[in-house]
């Protein structure tokens, strides 16, 4: 099976952007065009860090009567101008039947190589478009929106260890996301964190308390000890930040 591949800056720096379709994909832009069974990254967020590119799949159906060429899925705010992706690679038409093709897809992201901003976190619009041979094409809006989030990471640490049973442990934590725009990362104040633990012999971990992360991301609290465990913190993310698990830090109850 073949593919098209588009990148955002090709020779002489011209973006490649599909600026020949309609500027605002809500409806038909030329019609004869019906796009279906659209999906992206299977309904979940895309979480992008800062240094490693991110494959997103998506698949679609075209129907067209047209011949035509370039056919993709993409994610906007806003007109058409404003798009979020740094490379679309696309299948050959999978043929369904007559004028009806399927398509797997993938969009790419990589915030080591292309500038991205810290707003562009968030919710993102889906569009589908396509090239007509000759000229013109059809750009519609598919209904669907996809939330693009900046990852997240958790650090843990538990002590002292050993320790002997019923004293007090102490945990502590930190918070951090990525900043696209420096492709560092930084702290993440004021998150709402799980401290879990999993004791000897379990499978799983059990929710033992939430705590706030201060202005710095930092995390600390104070636990019982009761039996020999492993504790991990656990963020759930937000609509613009992506879920993180720390590693988990096992203490030793004597």
């Amino acid at each position: 099976m073949g593919k098209q591949v588009w990148r955002v800056v090709v020779a002489g720096g011209a973006a490649a952007v599909f600026t020949a379709v309609a500027a605002v994909p809500a409806g038909a832009a030329e019609g004869g065009v019906s796009f279906t069974r659209v999906q992206v990254n299977g309904g979940k967020p895309i979480v992008i860090g800062v240094s490693k590119e991110v494959a997103v799949p998506a698949s679609f159906r075209m129907a067209t009567t047209h011949k035509w060429k370039w056919p993709a899925v993409f994610l906007y705010r806003g007109g058409a101008g404003d798009r979020l992706w740094h490379a679309v690679e696309t299948s050959d038409c999978i043929k369904v039947s007559s004028g009806v093709c399927d398509f797997n897809e993938r969009m790419y992201f990589d915030p080591s190589v292309w500038d991205m901003r810290n707003s562009e976190a968030g919710a993102w619009k889906v569009g589908a478009e396509v090239y007509f041979t000759g000229g013109g094409g059809d750009t519609d809006d598919e209904g669907l929106t996809v939330h693009v989030q900046r990852n997240s990471r958790l650090t843990v640490n538990a002590s002292p260890e050993p320790v002997s049973k019923d004293s007090t442990i102490t945990v502590t934590g930190k918070v951090t996301r990525a900043n696209w725009e420096t492709r560092k990362y930084a702290s993440y104040g004021g998150r709402l964190v799980s401290l879990q633990f999993k004791p000897a012999g379990a499978v799983s971990y059990t929710t033992v308390k939430k705590v706030y992360a201060n202005g710095s991301g930092d995390l600390r609290t104070t636990v019982k000890a009761s039996k020999t465990a492993t504790w991990r913190w656990v963020y759930y993310g937000n609509t613009t930040t992506g879920p993180s698990t720390s590693s988990g830090d096992n203490v030793v109850v004597k």
